[in-house]
């Protein structure tokens, strides 16, 4: 009976003991797999910082105004302009607030005024039309690849798009097609391929927002023309265009 009594005592202990064992590998295999999923998220997280970045697809829509105009010319109707392009971040501070950015778009303008452009002798002749003069449409267009080169600050992280902006910087562009249309009763007068048009243009802008919308400034530095005048006078009008603009990652 002694014996029996002993059997089942030892027994009991030894399988105590093993559940104890069992209890003690599986808390360690636990405790191990929890780690290494930690030190996965933790350098998941170090290699999303560490590639975030800001590149972006941009469009925007603006008001067109003209500055520096000559006496007597006015813009009578609504002037619209269309941009859109890339633009590849480069952050220059660990926390990524503060960047470089650069990218290649097009944009196209149109200004509806009453500086009347014909073709005389295969030359263009400049005209400002008269307030007794009646025309239905009197406008030029411009379409122009566009290279933006901005500094940004954003208060962005890899957590969240959502964010404050103030990108602002300098843009050269290339006039690739530019179009000038006189419309009365008579018919229409369309002059293309303007020599009298500067090629080059280049300017300063400034974007501010929140978010996806942003509101948007470009001031031209240099004239839209390079030789076109009235009467002898050097026609120098710049251009002013404000409006939205959207970035979308």
């Amino acid at each position: 009976m002694y014996f029996k009594t002993h059997m089942k005592q030892s027994l009991n202990k030894k399988n105590h003991l093993k559940l104890f064992l069992s209890c003690f590998i599986l808390l360690s295999i636990f405790n191990a797999f929890s780690q290494e999923t930690i030190t996965l998220e933790d350098a998941s997280k170090v290699k999303i910082d560490s590639l975030y970045r800001e590149d972006q697809f941009y469009f925007g829509f603006t008001y067109n105004t003209l500055i520096n105009k000559p006496d007597g010319l006015s813009q009578s109707k609504l002037s619209t302009g269309f941009s859109l392009g890339f633009l590849r971040d480069m952050p220059i501070n660990k926390n990524r607030t503060k960047a470089l950015a650069s990218g290649i778009g097009f944009s196209y303008n149109n200004y509806n005024q009453n500086l009347a452009i014909y073709k005389s002798d295969q030359a263009p002749t400049y005209s400002i039309i008269d307030s007794e003069t009646s025309f239905n449409k009197n406008k030029f267009s411009q379409l122009l690849v566009e290279v933006p080169i901005e500094f940004r600050w954003r208060t962005s992280t890899y957590e969240s798009h959502k964010f404050w902006r103030i990108y602002g910087g300098f843009k050269l562009s290339y006039l690739i097609h530019d179009r000038s249309i006189f419309e009365d009763d008579q018919g229409k007068i369309i002059v293309t391929s303007n020599k009298d048009f500067n090629k080059l243009l280049y300017g300063a802008y400034i974007s501010v927002g929140y978010n996806t919308i942003n509101v948007y400034a470009y001031y031209g530095l240099n004239s839209l023309f390079k030789s076109a005048k009235i009467e002898g006078e050097p026609i120098t009008m710049k251009s002013l265009n404000i409006g939205i603009i959207f970035y979308i990652l």
